[in-house]
């Protein structure tokens, strides 16, 4: 029987296919020195976010011009993610790294330095670059050292900054924009670059180029960045103007699609000389667990947009007031990642993600009930089962999609992840924010009341300008548009039980080993 390069050979007879205990003190150090790194990028997103209003005040821009800053570090991230997998295999894991976390670093401080919006846009897509290659080269070296049976426990650690990120950015944003200066949202990524690139010469194990990793495919990277740019541009897009009927988001969407079309096409026929390797999808447990990050993306990344900006535009809570009532859902991620690591390795994400499924529908159901004074102790609690439900749901399933690959596929297996991550929690903001404005306009328009900016040509920072004087009458309508966002929000998120179904089980012991060996024989054929 052939072996395809895809997978982890079958456990000799007689070994113990379970880990033998918890993770070594290597795969935990290059853990922790992966997370100090992409703590930076992960935070950085969020901080940006909450500060466009005050950017475009200062810069004197308009607020649909300040939107670059964010959309020009998005097409950067796309263009640079596919060359990833190569250029670890031609350079080494560790030197890539190090460069990623360098351009991140230098990227922030010049942007602490940009002295108009063009500038300012310009240095975000050097931070882009950067943050393009972390996700994908944090993975591949967490993916190298733990090897497929401590997969879950592994990308446990890398799950910190992933779940975290998004709830404590808005808080470090609101702390920064209320007390100092937007420069500090760019200059605080400075210090930890210099000590995450400190930790990475001092501890991350060298090594892990290849010999021959091929000429780079130029064709496949043009063809394969370019159509990740056009689809998230598009998205982008879509969530800015808030809907998807118009040419300049159609058009933008079309182009992405028909493109990536033509590089599936292109990289089945290269095979493995492609830039990204499409027959990776042949094996079967990672074209399950790539669907489920999909999904994931959608569902969950969509629904954390929602969050803030019910607490601010309904509640009229401010940024750093809405992040900290954003805490619970991190508390609740924590206490996921401390559990559902060892319990991944354990027992098999196919058990762990549907019951994060259903604790996420559990947590996420009370926000399509809200209106203008739903009890914040009532949504702290239903935060905080919605964060273990996320955090049992994201890393179990991006374990998986490692588990049954060798070490060596790992640098081509990660640029797809980042990618498929990246599409999916842009479309399903898109999508919500879309169904958001829509909705509020619907209400509006019924009530024979002027829809101002939040019609179907304003986005979600739009639903910002509404006034607050006007909240008493537009903040019941506007709280019923939420709920049904979340009720969109909630059926997205159900989805993710379909391919969670098909992950990996096992049971202890020999047995498990056996089946897993199994399996990866079956994939093999």
């Amino acid at each position: 029987m052939a072996t395809t390069p895809h997978a982890e050979p079958a456990p000799a007879s007689g070994a113990d296919p379970e880990p033998s205990g918890g993770l070594d003190r290597t795969v935990v150090v290059t853990g922790l020195v992966i997370v100090s790194g992409m703590i930076m990028s992960v935070l950085d997103s969020t901080i940006v976010n909450v500060a466009l209003d005050t950017l475009s005040s200062d810069l004197d821009a308009s607020l649909a011009t300040t939107q670059w800053v964010v959309t020009g570090y998005l097409l950067a991230v796309a263009m640079v993610i596919p060359v990833t997998g190569w250029a670890m295999d031609r350079f080494g894991a560790k030197p890539i790294w190090v460069l990623a976390v360098t351009l991140f670093m230098i990227g922030s401080a010049l942007c602490a330095a940009a002295w108009n919006i063009e500038s300012l846009i310009a240095f975000r897509a050097v931070q882009g670059i950067g943050g393009g290659l972390l996700l994908p080269a944090g993975q591949t070296m967490i993916a190298r050292a733990a090897g497929p049976d401590r997969m879950g426990s592994a990308m446990a650690i890398l799950g910190v900054p992933m779940l975290l990120g998004p709830v404590f950015g808005p808080v470090l944003g609101g702390l920064l924009v209320e007390y100092t200066t937007w420069h500090w949202i760019f200059v605080v990524n400075v210090p930890v670059g210099i000590v995450a690139i400190a930790l990475a010469v001092w501890k991350l194990p060298a090594g892990g180029a290849e010999d021959d990793p091929g000429r780079l495919d130029l064709l496949g990277l043009v063809l394969l960045s370019g159509s990740l740019a056009g689809l998230l541009y598009g998205l982008s897009e879509a969530s800015s103007r808030g809907g998807f009927d118009e040419w300049g988001v159609l058009g933008w969407l079309i182009g992405g699609a028909v493109g990536l079309a033509l590089y599936v096409a292109y990289s089945l026929v290269r095979g493995p000389a492609s830039i990204v390797d499409v027959r990776l999808l042949g094996n079967r447990v990672f074209a399950t667990s790539t669907a489920a990050v999909f999904l994931v993306a959608i569902g969950m990344f969509g629904g954390m947009l929602l969050l803030p900006l019910y607490y601010q535009t309904v509640r009229d809570q401010g940024a750093l007031d809405a992040g900290l009532l954003l805490a619970p859902q991190g508390l609740g991620a924590i206490v996921a990642v401390l559990v559902t690591g060892k319990l991944t390795d354990r027992i098999g994400a196919g058990y762990v993600v549907p019951v994060g499924v259903l604790l996420a529908l559990i947590g996420t159901y009370p926000f399509t009930q809200v209106g203008v004074d739903t009890s914040y102790v009532w949504l702290s609690i239903a935060l905080f089962v919605r964060g273990i439900g996320i955090g049992s749901v994201m890393m179990p399933t991006i374990s998986s999609a490692y588990s049954t690959l060798s070490k060596e596929s790992a640098s081509r297996a990660a640029p797809t992840l980042s990618a498929i991550q990246q599409v999916g929690a842009s479309f399903g903001s898109a999508v919500l924010v879309t169904v958001l404005t829509h909705q509020l306009t619907q209400k509006l328009a019924a009530r024979g009341l002027e829809s101002g900016s939040t019609g179907s040509g304003g986005g979600a920072t739009e639903l910002h300008s509404i006034p607050r004087s006007e909240l008493p009458i537009v903040g019941p309508l506007m709280a019923e548009s939420y709920g049904y966002a979340f009720w969109v929000a909630f059926a997205l998120t159900a989805l993710i039980i379909l391919p969670a179904l098909l992950l990996p089980r096992h049971l202890h012991g020999q047995e498990a080993g056996g089946r897993r060996a199994a399996s990866r024989r079956a994939d093999d054929v």
